[in-house]
């Protein structure tokens, strides 16, 4: 795999969270030895993880879910204050919970710059740095097995709301699930962009995400179509 970097081919600058001191450690050995990743610093807490921010100016933070003071979700509401502050920044989270509230907290605002990846699942080097860089690039990342736990918590209130789309919104939201931009839709089902655009307004209607920004709301609408398609796929005969 090529060393991690920016777009502007300078070292990614990191700051790493993590209060287990031998997760810390290791995490440490195989971010300051990975070609094109600058490791600006490391600390414990999330007091110590704003000031390191602050201080360094870093592309990338990778922090832990639960930090000191409080130990409960340091991580999940440091990347929501820095959507605020800074932007720019990318946040990978490492948690070793699956539970879908916290990933829809992480991704609520949008999922631009935001990843999000089990420890236990973290096979080697190349994932995390995979992830850094992926954010780094205003990506995204979600552990598979996480988008299993946000499917079936959008299970039970999806068929009510996918049975109002038409066939070709239906058609669109698989399209959006697939992660296609309007241009590459319209290409790929034969329509204008404007006539895209208006079947996706409709779909977000109808799927009560209005209000939503507007990169959540196709990530929120791409999640009720996996809801939806993986409730029938389990379903009598399968």
């Amino acid at each position: 795999m090529r060393g991690a970097e920016r777009t502007d081919g300078a070292p990614i600058r990191v700051v790493l969270a993590e209060d287990d001191l031998f997760v810390r450690e290791g995490l440490r050995e195989v971010l300051a030895t990975r070609p094109g990743v600058d490791l600006v610093c490391v600390c414990g807490d999330a007091e110590s993880l704003a000031q390191a921010v602050a201080e360094t100016e870093p592309d990338v933070v990778v922090t832990d879910i639960r930090m000191p003071p409080s130990r409960t979700d340091e991580g999940i509401r440091f990347a929501d204050e820095a959507r605020e502050r800074l932007p720019e920044l990318g946040v990978v989270v490492l948690s070793q919970y699956d539970d879908a509230s916290y990933a829809l907290r992480l991704f609520g605002g949008g999922s631009e710059g935001r990843a999000y990846l089990l420890k236990e699942r973290i096979a080697g080097a190349s994932d995390l740095v995979g992830a850094i860089e992926s954010v780094a690039a205003k990506g995204s990342v979600i552990d598979s097995k996480v988008v299993d736990s946000l499917i079936a918590a959008k299970s039970a209130e999806t068929t009510s709301q996918i049975a109002e789309l038409t066939a070709r919104e239906r058609e669109v939201l698989a399209h959006i699930a697939e992660g296609k931009s309007n241009a590459a839709i319209a290409e790929a089902l034969f329509l204008t962009k404007h006539a895209v655009e208006k079947h996706i307004n409709s779909i977000f209607m109808k799927l009560g995400l209005n209000e939503a920004e507007n990169v959540s709301k196709r990530v929120k609408a791409a999640l009720i179509f996996l809801a939806e398609t993986s409730s029938s796929a389990d379903g009598p005969g399968h």
